[in-house]
């Protein structure tokens, strides 16, 4: 799926990272990112792979979620980072979590926790 695209290039704050925060002489920096050509796509599935140098996720469209064991995953993403943005990837993605469950409530991973059965 493709999203619409901004004319403006979006401009994001990096923060440091917490083991960075303490060193005085490390600042919030300023990082302008140009998102005009950028494809959006959205993915329900996840898989983590890594090598010693690297760390491999796959995204891809799981079209039934509630039955995983027979369904075939077509991946249409595949990043590959390394471990160092990697790491700083999981400290954003868990403050960003933190953030959102605050606000809404914790969030339920197991899928068969979240579906209501109907009574027949």
């Amino acid at each position: 799926m493709s999203a619409k695209k901004d004319d403006k290039p979006a401009e994001e704050t990096m923060e440091t990272a917490p083991e960075e925060a303490q060193a005085p002489a490390q600042q919030q920096q300023q990082v302008k990112v140009n998102d005009t050509d950028v494809a959006a796509s959205y993915a329900n599935f996840c898989r983590v792979s890594s090598t010693p140098e690297e760390l491999i996720l796959d995204l891809g469209l799981n079209p039934q979620p509630l039955d995983p064991a027979n369904t075939e995953i077509n991946v249409g993403q595949r990043i590959i980072l390394n471990h160092y943005t990697a790491k700083r990837l999981l400290s954003a993605l868990s403050m960003a979590l933190q953030r959102h469950e605050q606000a809404f409530g914790v969030l339920e991973t197991d899928i068969r926790k979240r579906v209501v059965r109907q009574q027949t």
